[in-house]
């Protein structure tokens, strides 16, 4: 019945209160029409109970003293089952506030009240059983549809509701800026109240959230998402820099956020990374200036091409060639990867890389001299690229497709036995 009353979509608050008010006055008129029936039932002379005359008598006497006393006792059990149900309907018709859209763990029905009590909702052992009557709690993140409701009514969504998802992903190297506006088009929310949040709840005006994919519920306003965002990730920091160093210095960690910044900025691919940390743990042990393009892709200028007068006018701390030392914030957001590698560089001697401008890779060297010589010969290098490619233009455009299948044909490749370890591998 309880149940039945909560999960009504028509039952508001002050209804479910009129209707518990409407059964007690049932009950209470159902107790006193069964005592009037047995008690005072008619045909029964109570005068010759209280005098016994012979053993008819008595047994009569008898067996109405035990009639007496099961329906006291059933009017006893009537009675508390009407105060408790009074009770736990008065205490489900209680007004609650939540977030429109909440995030439910996965867990026994138990765990997930007692997750609930300690996010700031009042909860106890009833709301654990009175779930238990509805179902079974749903998890991940829940769509109540609205603020304001009565208790019976959030026990009950939380087993019935569940939030659609749209799967958002912030790649590594992107910045904060761009970012909000794939949130803000994704799931159909304001720019301006997502930049106002995340400006709330940020330590850093870059890095704060994690390079990842995430799945997240529409109909979640702009605060709570920039919150779960950054809290999420403040979480994911926690945990790996307790595991290194045995305690997250805020500080200090996003000393080595803003190294893996500008490494996933600059590194070609994550083998790189290691050698590109080399390379700005040497040139700051040395007191060099990193002068490296990528601290000036921050913001807005993610995608922005990084020329001679951006170098010349930019006044910002991203602008390595003119400060010492890192940015006062990341670049952009970062991955495991450049944060691993960040904080674990190669050990190398370089102090210079440029990039090869046909394996789009990087060529790493320990001195000026040889950086370069190494720039001379990328130089060359794109001359002959753009010979080859004008070459390619003239005569291989369709003259050589038919002939590619007979001249070129693949050779058949020779299959090795594969050895115990190349199988391990593969598991792996």
């Amino acid at each position: 019945m309880i149940s039945f009353l909560i999960s009504s979509k028509e039952c508001s608050t002050f209804d479910c209160l009129e209707i518990t008010i409407f059964l007690a006055s049932k009950i209470s008129f159902l107790s006193n029409l069964i005592y009037n029936c047995v008690i005072l039932t008619p045909g029964i002379d109570r005068e010759s109970i209280d005098i016994p005359s012979n053993k008819k008598n008595k047994t009569a006497k008898r067996i109405e003293q035990m009639k007496s006393k099961y329906v006291v006792i059933l009017l006893n059990i009537i009675e508390v089952f009407l105060v408790a149900s009074i009770a736990v309907l008065f205490y489900l018709t209680q007004p609650l506030y939540s977030t429109k859209v909440i995030f439910i763990p996965k867990g026994s029905t138990a765990s997930i009240i007692s997750y609930l009590g300690k996010s700031g909702y009042e909860m106890n052992a009833l709301d654990s059983i009175i779930v238990r009557t509805f179902g079974y709690p749903q998890s991940g993140w829940i769509d109540l549809k609205e603020e304001e409701m009565s208790k019976g009514d959030f026990l009950h969504k939380l087993t019935i509701s569940k939030a659609a998802l749209k799967t958002v992903t912030l790649i590594p190297g992107e910045t904060s800026y761009f970012f909000l506006d794939q949130l803000a088009t994704k799931l159909n929310l304001s720019k301006e109240k997502l930049q106002s949040s995340y400006n709330k709840f940020s330590y850093k005006t870059d890095g704060n959230i994690l390079a990842e994919t995430y799945n997240l519920p529409l109909g979640m306003d702009e605060e709570h998402l920039m919150f779960y965002l950054i809290n999420y990730t403040n979480k994911k920091y926690q945990e790996f820099s307790t595991k290194i160093f045995g305690e997250y210095n805020k500080k200090k960690w996003y000393y080595y956020i803003t190294i893996a910044s500008i490494i996933q900025k600059e590194a070609a691919n994550n083998k790189e990374m290691p050698l590109v940390s080399s390379v700005i743990h040497n040139r700051l042990k040395k007191g060099m200036k990193l002068q490296m393009d990528g601290t000036l892709n921050y913001g807005k200028y993610s995608h922005t091409k990084v020329t001679s007068k951006k170098i010349r006018t930019d006044e910002s701390s991203y602008n390595t060639y003119k400060n010492r030392g890192i940015p006062s914030n990341p670049v952009c957001a970062v991955s495991l990867n450049a944060i691993k590698h960040a904080i674990f560089p190669a050990k190398t001697k370089f102090l210079y890389f440029v990039k090869d401008n046909v394996t789009k890779s990087h060529i790493f060297s320990e001195n000026y001299k040889t950086h370069l010589k190494n720039i001379k010969k990328n130089r060359k290098k794109k001359r002959v690229k753009r010979k080859r490619k004008s070459t390619k233009k003239v005569t291989y455009k369709k003259a050589l497709t038919t002939q590619e299948k007979s001249v070129f044909k693949k050779k058949p490749t020779a299959r090795k036995a594969k050895s115990v370890k190349s199988l391990w591998n593969n598991v792996k």
